[in-house]
């Protein structure tokens, strides 16, 4: 019952995005999911859903599943190629992964029974899912850039003078780096999902031979970031420093609707904020900052992972956080909310699955409560922020690292203990 309104409420939201995509003339995530039958999709989502989906397989299987979307995807291009047909962002691959999927579903309907069909319709429903979910999120910050016209950056960067500005400090970093530190960075922001999904791989690795999915696992922290953090995008519109005083990093027309020309040499004037007018076209995706959000999942879930994954994770997690910092994409007062917002649904998700006890209870709502008083603070108090940053910058981080604390603390808890080995009582000898 639990899976089915889950279920219900997950195709109840996305007729709702459907619907509210087509109202602002853009095509809705189903739609879009749908047009990638034909038309040439965005490649990595469906290609990432497949090799998620594919952990259900066995190694033959793999290679033939494989080779299926290869030879689809070659028979598209040349058909394409044949008749001239103009390509969508330069993408011209990837209805093969998508062919595949369907098809193993109408596999495990008609060919399979009992658990072999429960856990196909699993693996397929899995990889869809990240497809799905990358459509709905598209949609979701389309809608914000509609429905949102005035943000709040004003009142973010003025308390983000309590953390120093890092934006503009690591900005000018970045910039001096030169085009070689640009463009790695540039490569781990842009590939976050390629980095969740190898995590996830490393996690469902043993689906196929057990027969069964893990209890928990990254997809699922992954999938719920990914859904309630654009919620928040509406009701915290925040376009980015490299957008509110800056050039714009699409070249979108960000200096016409910028506050002014100053990110990042000079860090912006401490006035009383005010909500701005800005265009249709920027995403209001800042606070919090779902990048750092979905890397802090990934740190979190190589912790217990062999060394190069522990290492990756980290590495993931630093670049992460330097990259939207140093190309404006965020502020600094935007992290400290997302590692509060990730470590929260974190904790709830593994506490749906392993049972509601007091310890996770507790960090839930100590979780949830730290980031409703952040989100609070930014909006109420921004000026008290700047104007004592030695008073308020210590306090947020206090604040991050008592959630973060919460966290560590409770999943000890979580963890099994090893029962001591009984040792045999000694033997008395007769004198």
């Amino acid at each position: 019952m639990l899976w089915a309104a889950a279920g219900v409420a997950a195709l109840g939201f996305l007729i709702t995005l459907e619907i509210a995509g087509h109202h602002y003339g853009q095509p809705g995530p189903i739609t879009s999911l749908l047009s990638g039958l034909i038309f040439a999709p965005k490649p990595g989502p469906l290609y990432g859903g497949m090799a998620l989906m594919m952990v259900v397989l066995t190694w033959r299987q793999r290679f033939i599943a494989a080779g299926v979307a290869i030879g689809i995807d070659v028979v598209f291009v040349l058909v394409r190629w044949a008749v001239d047909a103009r390509m969508s962002d330069g993408h011209f691959f990837g209805n093969g992964a998508l062919w595949v999927m369907v098809g193993c579903a109408v596999i495990a309907v008609t060919r399979r029974t009992g658990a072999e069909r429960v856990l196909l319709l699993k693996g397929v429903g899995l990889g869809l899912l990240l497809a799905v979910a990358r459509k709905s999120g598209d949609t979701w910050l389309f809608i914000t850039s509609k429905t949102r016209p005035a943000v709040l950056d004003q009142y973010v960067a003025t308390a983000d003078h309590a953390l120093g500005n890092p934006s503009w400090l690591v900005g000018r970093m970045v910039r001096a780096t030169g085009p070689i530190g640009s463009h790695v960075l540039h490569l781990v922001y842009a590939q976050l999902a390629v980095a969740a999904v190898i995590v996830a791989l490393y996690q469902l690795r043993n689906v196929a031979v057990e027969r069964r999915f893990p209890r928990h696992h990254l997809v699922r922290t992954f999938l719920v970031i990914g859904l309630l953090g654009p919620a928040i995008y509406m009701i915290f519109p925040v376009v980015g420093p490299v957008f509110a005083y800056g050039p714009g990093a699409s070249g979108t027309g960000g200096v016409h609707w910028a506050v002014a020309n100053l990110w990042p040499d000079t860090p912006p004037p401490i006035n009383t904020p005010h909500p701005m007018s800005y265009d249709e076209i920027t995403p209001r995706n800042c606070m919090p900052s779902l990048h750092t959000a979905w890397a802090t999942a990934i740190f979190v879930h190589t912790r217990s992972a062999p060394r190069i994954l522990r290492f990756a994770g980290t590495f993931w997690l630093i670049a992460t956080l330097t990259a939207t910092l140093g190309f404006g994409y965020h502020y600094g007062v935007d992290l400290v909310a997302g590692v509060v917002f990730a470590l929260t649904i974190e904790t709830a998700v593994r506490s749906l699955d392993r049972g509601w006890d007091r310890p996770g209870i507790q960090l839930v709502i100590c979780g949830a409560t730290v980031f409703a008083a952040l989100l609070v603070s930014y909006r109420c108090l921004p000026m008290e922020m700047a104007r004592h940053p030695w008073v308020f910058g210590p306090l947020l981080i206090l604040a991050m690292t008592s959630v973060v604390y919460g966290y560590v603390r409770t999943t000890k808890l979580w963890e099994p203990t090893a029962a001591p080995t009984p040792q045999p009582e000694p033997r008395l000898e007769p004198v």
